[in-house]
């Protein structure tokens, strides 16, 4: 494990043996003045971070007989008097921070997320949380990219055509959309310290950044004619993607309670979700080269992995994935126009029995896991603001399996 990583928090077997006391809890009493924060408009407190992080230890460390069962609804009053600037979400679900034209000041932007904020309720195990969230990837646009906005999502294009020969990646810290996460990142802890987990930022997988620079087949090509070259960017992106990671959490962390990413899953030591988009276009020896071994480093230097498996031409690389002792889970997402529930439940076993966590998209899925496979507690579901379920079967889910 990378030291820098593991200076923050304790080794999972420690936990396992006694899971307190827990030495990375931010809060202290001088912080506020009562127990909620500085900020009394949005609906948490210092003292419900208190439950939330002994629920989530022991989920992370098997100790936990239920599900994780998360979700946000609206209609709150906030409180307070709406911001001018427009909504652009929260970075998770619709709406990106990548919308707000760089002249827009950070500040404004946590302040419209603070009034979002407010305008929620937490329930089951959810926090208020916020993604400085760029587009999927944007660790590219760190690395020369173009990133270009449409009325829906963000695009990443190459500088310039190039040869992969002649590609070498270089940190630049002058970089404008680096520096923009960073400032966002800033303006959060200074408004909310501590009462609102900010999330990493959708860094993305190494391969997806490397598809930016030779896009459409190239990449594709590359692999056959070019591997050796593939393989040096992609050590190259590896180590700029953990100096990114590592910059934005020096920043979040001080007052961070814990650790998301761009999915809904909180940790409170460090964690992400990793990806490889481009593993839906190989086969199994093309990922066990290209992808797998930056997946297995990245698992070994930062704890508590989990990988997003989206769409079912990745079933084919969900056993070796599995064989990564250090990877803790995995999201799978069947992807659109495809059930979401029961009708996976192979893939649902197959992952729990391994010993890996699993995010489910559906309540149904949460069920089908406990029932079918015992281990209810190796679940988690997190939905925003009913986009997913009702709310009133969230509230049965959560009577069901006794979450206060």
């Amino acid at each position: 494990m990378d030291p820098y990583y593991s200076n923050r928090g304790q080794d999972w077997q420690q936990i396992l043996a006694s899971l307190d006391p827990w030495p990375t809890i931010p809060f202290d009493s001088d912080r506020a003045t009562d127990s909620k924060g500085p900020h009394v408009a949005i609906d948490f407190s210092f003292d419900r971070w208190e439950k939330v992080l002994q629920t989530f230890r022991r989920w992370w460390a098997g100790r936990l007989d239920r599900p994780i069962l998360a979700a946000t609804s609206g209609g709150r009053d906030p409180g307070r008097a709406e911001p001018s600037l427009s909504s652009n979400a929260l970075g998770y679900t619709t709406g990106l921070t990548a919308f707000y034209d760089l002249s827009v000041p950070a500040a404004e932007i946590v302040d419209r997320w603070d009034y979002d904020l407010s305008c929620k309720k937490f329930l089951g195990d959810a926090v208020p949380s916020v993604c400085p969230n760029f587009g999927p990837g944007v660790a590219a646009a760190f690395l020369s990219a173009r990133l270009e906005t449409d009325d829906n999502t963000v695009w990443f294009h190459p500088p310039e055509d190039m040869e992969i020969a002649d590609i070498h990646f270089e940190y630049d810290g002058d970089n404008r959309w680096l520096n923009r996460v960073k400032d966002i990142c800033r303006a959060a802890v200074e408004r909310w310290e501590g009462l609102v987990q900010i999330a990493m930022t959708d860094l993305g997988g190494i391969l997806d950044m490397l598809s930016v620079f030779r896009p459409g087949e190239k990449l594709l090509l590359d692999l056959y004619d070019h591997p050796g070259h593939v393989e040096r960017l992609t050590w190259e992106a590896y180590e700029l993607w953990h100096r990114f990671y590592r910059e934005i959490d020096e920043i979040i962390h001080p007052t961070n309670p814990g650790y998301m990413a761009w999915a809904a899953v909180f940790c409170p030591q460090p964690y992400y979700m990793l990806q490889c988009d481009f593993a839906y276009m190989i086969g199994p020896d093309m990922f066990d080269r290209f992808a797998r071994p930056e997946l297995l480093a990245t698992c070994k230097r930062l704890p508590n992995c989990f990988y997003h498996l989206d769409g079912q031409g990745q079933l084919s690389h969900l056993g070796s994935l599995l064989t990564i002792k250090e990877l803790r889970g995995i999201q799978w997402v069947p992807g659109p126009s495809q059930p979401q529930g029961d009708e996976w439940i192979d893939v649902y076993r197959k992952i729990v029995e391994a010993g890996k966590l699993a995010q489910l998209l559906t309540l149904d899925a949460v069920d089908a896991v406990a029932e079918q496979t015992g281990r209810p507690g190796n679940a988690l579901f997190w939905d925003w603001e009913g986009r997913i379920e009702p709310e009133g079967k969230f509230q049965r889910a959560l009577k069901r399996y006794g979450v206060a």
